[in-house]
């Protein structure tokens, strides 16, 4: 007897913790800067700033394996998703573009620096709100037929898909605000811990919102969390989230520096899991499934060759850069 593995259902579990990773890492890096317009003086600012330099761009790393692996190990998929997205994506990449060029450009002027803090600020705003956009279009169906995207350039904005995005910008704030807590003291964590204490619940409304919404936009999730007795292998789903919500408001209620933050990115996760409930087993959502969707085995052999020894390397030196960079940071640039 031989053993096969199932290289779609593998593949999709990595491009899925590459996205995951991605959501969790650079969403507090775009939460920063979205808090950036909110929070006053430069040396506040320079602090914000530094709290998320030494590893930004690092965290992008997973955005590239996410868009990369979807690109080489599922293309039908890609070829159906991108059409259907183009422009929300496009919005993402130049805020993502601009959001970089700040972080280089702000410390080189002070008479121009103004514009670069909106840049950081403007940038981060609307790649989190695009995401959110591209998140909500995906999840709402995308038509497909005869194996291509079937649907016109502006199926991507709904109602559903806006407020997906203000809500991605909602929680970015959120985990942004929960991780200025932990790196950072005095006057912007004092700022934080105020902008926390009014996006907390709004991130809380806003998963309470699209977790009564998302079951009726079709058949499918409806039955995959209403109907019985599928209902019992869902209910930790919600359960789990009640859990993350009160020990995050607890968190900061009391003050406390790690905690928000560690729920901040639970309830991510948690949410993420919950999508994953409703998707799988489709890549496309409804229409096009991983095995469906998946390129030649062959090929998927041998890019996971690649990838086990990418994917330890990229935990492995971002850890180490997270150890070297860990405490406080102060707005001269040190750590204490």
């Amino acid at each position: 007897m031989t053993m096969t593995l199932d290289l779609p259902f593998i593949w999709a579990g990595l491009i899925a913790v590459a996205v995951l990773a991605y959501v969790l890492l650079d969403g507090f890096d775009l939460g920063v800067g979205i808090l950036f317009a909110f929070i006053k003086g430069e040396k506040n600012r320079d602090q914000m700033m530094n709290s998320v330099a030494p590893v930004w761009d690092g965290n992008e790393t997973w955005l590239v394996l996410g868009g990369g692996g979807l690109f080489a190990v599922f293309p039908l998929a890609y070829a159906i998703i991108m059409p259907a997205l183009y422009a929300p994506l496009m919005v993402m990449l130049l805020g993502l573009i601009f959001r970089g060029v700040a972080f280089e450009f702000r410390w080189k002027t002070k008479r121009g620096q103004f514009l670069w803090d909106w840049a950081f600020a403007g940038g981060s705003t609307f790649a989190g709100f695009a995401q959110g956009v591209a998140l909500g279009a995906l999840v709402q169906g995308i038509p497909v037929a005869d194996r291509a995207y079937a649907g016109g350039w502006w199926n991507w904005l709904t109602p559903f898909s806006v407020l997906t995005g203000v809500a991605l910008v909602v929680g970015y704030t959120l985990l942004g605000a929960t991780w200025l807590i932990l790196k950072t003291e005095g006057e912007v964590q004092d700022s934080a811990y105020r902008a926390a204490r009014w996006v907390g619940p709004a991130t809380l409304l806003f998963i309470l919102i699209f977790s009564a919404w998302t079951p009726f936009l079709n058949d499918i999730y409806l039955h995959r969390w209403l109907a019985w007795p599928q209902v019992l292998l869902v209910v930790p789903v919600p359960m789990m989230v009640l859990i993350s919500a009160a020990l995050l408001l607890r968190g900061i209620l009391h003050r406390h520096e790690l905690s928000p933050f560690l729920s901040a990115l639970s309830l991510f996760v948690v949410s993420f899991i919950g999508l994953g409930i409703s998707f799988y087993p489709h890549i496309v959502p409804n229409s096009l499934t991983i095995w469906e969707a998946a390129a030649p085995e062959n090929s998927l052999g041998f890019l996971l060759v690649g990838a086990v020894v990418l994917i330890p390397t990229i935990l492995v030196y971002t850890a180490y850069a997270y150890w070297v960079f860990r405490g406080k940071v102060k707005a001269e640039g040190g750590y204490h």
